[in-house]
């Protein structure tokens, strides 16, 4: 690699140091919780409250989950060495197709090693050169990047702006779009906001639209039996994706949920699925586990609304600045990177994790701690947390 080429790289490293958009990692010496262990090099006492991971239901380190996949390690080994074509597909990877697309009213369903891939994976084999996609501003890096490898036109609208939607629309049909899809996160993960579903549904059928959700931080909480931001309106899309990885055990593991004929053609033609070797088995039998407790009991859910609100609340009594909503996710809006990154280490110091968000996964100036719920949390862990916001909030000058 030549001189100047290293150079270069270490110029632009310098600058983001220099601009205080530098992302550093911890490292964690336990399983994911609502404590975890970090190095006594990092904090005296060695333990931390963890709100910033996307374990809503607090099954990460679960005993069921864990022992379904040591049960998947003993009966189907350690992985299968093979993409799901050749010899890759056991039984375990249809069931578990088959449990995803009836928990969330499919036809049926199919595993990628990521949502990443999935949402990479979709929009290139359903549309070409004659169709068009429409995709709110604010979606997920991985949905922007999926339309991208697509040869359908693309259109972008105002975050949950209807009437930029409806303009989009009426504008991609002038274009002569022969088939249209509206994609859209169902919960905006910066934001904590749903998605305005009813609306988007309803001005789908009305210019004979498509509708695409990615459900990643609303399946398994959001709506009856946790089966996402439709079933919590109440509304019917076409297509969702979601994750293995947040509140359904937070490993890896995506998939995509459809009309029989999308899955069918998926399996044919979607190249993260053809060219990525199967879900480990531990993976898919600890999913069938979450699965099970999920639609076995509605108890984690209440308890991680209960905590979501009696968290928000402490934070607006505190007088912190927080985005509206209802979801899990409770953004702490600070404005400047330097600031989100200053409070965030303090707060680290004080026994609380939590991660600063800033420039260019949230638009500049808008900088965030953004603190996320879940049911494994106590009411006296969140006590302790509030306490460590309002001091630091006070030093740092946020609080008066």
């Amino acid at each position: 690699m030549s001189k100047k080429f290293i150079n270069h790289l270490s110029k632009t490293l310098a600058e983001i140091e220099n601009d205080g958009l530098t992302k550093f990692e911890r490292p964690i010496h336990s399983p994911q919780g609502a404590r975890v262990q970090v190095g006594k090099e990092d904090l005296d006492q060695g333990s931390v409250l963890n709100l910033c991971a996307n374990n809503y239901l607090g099954l990460a380190n679960h005993r069921d989950l864990k022992a379904a996949a040591r049960t998947g390690l003993e009966e189907y080994g350690f992985g299968m060495a093979s993409v799901r074509f050749i010899c890759g597909t056991q039984d375990i990877h249809l069931q578990l197709e088959r449990r995803l697309a009836t928990l969330l009213n499919k036809d049926d369903a199919i595993l990628f090693a990521a949502c990443f891939d999935a949402n990479g994976g979709l929009f290139e084999p359903l549309l070409g050169a004659n169709d068009g996609i429409v995709s709110d501003a604010l979606n997920h890096a991985s949905i922007i990047d999926g339309i991208r490898l697509c040869k359908a036109k693309r259109y972008r609208y105002a975050n949950s702006d209807m009437q930029d939607l409806e303009k989009q629309l009426k504008q991609a049909r002038e274009d002569g779009a022969f088939n249209l899809m509206i994609a859209t996160d169902g919960v905006f993960s910066m934001d904590g906001y749903l998605a305005k579903l009813p609306d988007i549904v309803d001005l789908a059928k009305r210019y004979d639209a498509m509708v695409m959700v990615d459900d990643c931080h609303a399946t398994g909480f959001m709506g009856p039996k946790g089966a996402g931001t439709p079933a919590h309106f109440g509304v019917d899309v076409d297509i969702l994706t979601g994750t293995l990885g947040k509140a359904l055990g937070g490993a890896i593991g995506g998939y995509i949920a459809g009309p029989q004929v999308v899955i069918d053609l998926l399996r044919q033609r979607a190249r993260p699925y053809l060219f990525s070797n199967s879900l480990p088995p531990m993976v898919v039998k600890a999913g069938l586990a979450a699965l099970d407790l999920i639609e076995g009991s509605d108890e984690l859910r209440q308890q991680l609304f209960t905590n979501t609100k009696y968290w928000r609340s402490g934070l607006q009594s505190l007088g912190f600045e927080l985005q509206p909503g209802e979801h899990p996710i409770v953004p702490v809006m600070l404005g400047e990177a330097q600031l989100a990154q200053d409070m965030a280490t303090d707060l680290f110091k004080r026994g609380v994790y939590v991660s600063g968000f800033f420039y260019p996964v949230v638009p500049m100036g808008q900088a965030r701690i953004r603190t996320q719920m879940n049911a494994a949390l106590t009411i006296d862990e969140l006590d302790f947390a509030l306490n460590a916001f309002e001091q630091v909030g006070k030093k740092i000058g946020v609080l008066s």
